[in-house]
């Protein structure tokens, strides 16, 4: 039996569609990650406002946990609290899950890598209030 060009036409039609729609959701950034492997980090404009306190805002510094009536034990509510956590090494060691700090948030995987790079960045550059 010998296809028509009707069936020709279909089945053209049908690989086209099935190629097209299995490309629709693709991302250069992970198909092409960046030299090195991973994604990027941008590290280079770190400060306590804009980056470090965004971070501790969203993950560590809610109510129950660090921050509102009852702290549970340590405010990261505002800079000084931050500030001194950082300065005294426990904030990293519980951010890595390393150490003898109590590994935060607790209960929860750690903080993304990319977070973890930026509060380091900051620790590193000594904790400024920026």
């Amino acid at each position: 039996m010998k296809p028509s060009f009707k069936h020709i036409v279909l089945g053209v039609l049908s690989i086209s569609t099935l190629s097209v729609a299995g490309c629709y959701k693709d991302n250069a950034e992970e198909m092409y990650p960046p030299a090195g492997g991973g994604s990027t980090c941008e590290t280079s404009n770190v400060t306590f406002s804009n980056t470090v306190n965004t971070i501790i805002a969203t993950k560590c510094a809610t109510a129950g946990c660090h921050a509102g009536v009852y702290p549970t034990g340590i405010d990261l509510s505002d800079y000084a609290g931050v500030a001194t956590i950082a300065n005294s090494g426990k904030l990293m060691a519980s951010i890595t899950h390393s150490g003898s700090a109590s590994a935060m948030p607790k209960g929860l995987p750690k903080l993304d890598d990319c977070s973890i790079a930026k509060i380091k960045k900051w620790v590193d550059d000594g904790a400024p209030n920026n």
